[in-house]
């Protein structure tokens, strides 16, 4: 539904975009990540028509958005950044007026506000006028415009920006139903949304991808990704250290606490041995006797992978969690 190639943009001497190649199908839903300026919101835009590309090319459903933009962008409902919508209209005036720009009419305009606005819990600000609204309900109307004509393809440019925890998880709940039968991209800050909702994940830094998969791939990039934490109390550090050392998958121990509570972090091998490793720990402590109250192997987190990809390597060394 959505094929990027090559996808290059450039602004006078900066290259905002180099490069960036991705599929979406129908179905599937890929967060787009990255830090502040490596180009998401510029690539969205592109992939929109909202802007031309300075090379590569941009497929919505087969057809190019160069070439034949009006097909395409009717197959699109796009959440531009920051939300923008016309301040003197009233809600149900500027949903109205979007529906027919889309080239609905008469009961069907009816039809689809009145079921935007249910989704989007816009029923109680239907008739206030957009200047009034709070940043969240602002930013409701402008995602219900989005979705007002049933899109096959979303383009969602940081959707849960400005709202609260409750909306953030309304907004979150929308995108996953709708991505059953759309193929929908979206950019956030937000990693436990691209958990909670995508498929699979881009990171983009300085305009280049440098990091896709599903999320599990990603967090399985971490560096402490596959490791073993056993929290044990009462035994000496040096101790717990030697015994875990003995194990034949145990690569490297690490140590933290104080003899009366010592958490160890027991990384293996080799990284697809995780699973016998932790095995392995938990007959160990429990032959040794040992008091434990937590023993897990960790998954890895998207925030350390995103840190480690687009931090220089100068920032990483000297950062602290």
């Amino acid at each position: 539904m959505i094929h990027v190639e090559n996808l290059i943009k450039e602004f006078g001497p900066k290259r905002a975009v180099n490069g960036v190649s991705f599929t979406v199908k129908r179905g599937e839903i890929l967060g787009f990540l990255g830090p502040n300026g490596a180009g998401k919101s510029t690539t969205m835009r592109m992939i929109t028509g909202f802007i031309p590309p300075t090379s590569g090319a941009v497929r919505i459903a087969g057809f190019d958005i160069s070439e034949k933009p009006i097909e395409a962008k009717k197959l699109i409902g796009y959440l531009p950044e920051s939300a923008p919508c016309y301040s003197d209209m009233t809600v149900n005036g500027f949903l109205r007026f979007t529906a027919e720009l889309r080239g609905l009419r008469g009961a069907a305009i009816d039809s689809a506000v009145a079921n935007v606005a249910g989704l989007c819990f816009l029923e109680g600000v239907l008739h206030q006028s957009v200047d009034t609204l709070s940043k969240g309900y602002r930013h409701r109307t402008c995602f219900a415009q989005s979705i007002l004509h049933d899109p096959q393809v979303l383009v969602l440019d940081e959707p849960t920006d400005g709202l609260d925890p409750n909306q953030k998880h309304e907004v979150r709940q929308i995108i996953k139903r709708m991505g059953q039968t759309k193929a929908i991209i979206f950019s956030t800050h937000i990693l436990e949304e691209v958990e909670a909702c995508c498929t699979h994940a881009i990171i983009i830094d300085h305009g280049t991808v440098v990091a896709n998969g599903t999320p599990s791939e990603l967090k399985s990039r971490a560096d402490n990704a596959g490791s073993v934490s056993l929290r044990v109390h009462s035994i000496a550090a040096e101790t717990v250290r030697t015994r875990l050392n003995s194990l034949s998958l145990s690569g490297k121990v690490t140590l933290q606490g104080s003899d009366v509570t010592v958490t160890a972090r027991i990384f293996p091998r080799d990284r697809t041995l995780s699973g016998e490793l932790a095995r392995a720990v938990a007959d160990l402590a429990i032959k040794e006797g040992w008091r434990f109250d937590e023993l897990y192997t960790e998954e890895g987190r998207l925030d350390d992978v995103f840190r480690t990809i687009t931090l220089p390597n100068s920032v990483k060394s000297t950062s602290k969690d």
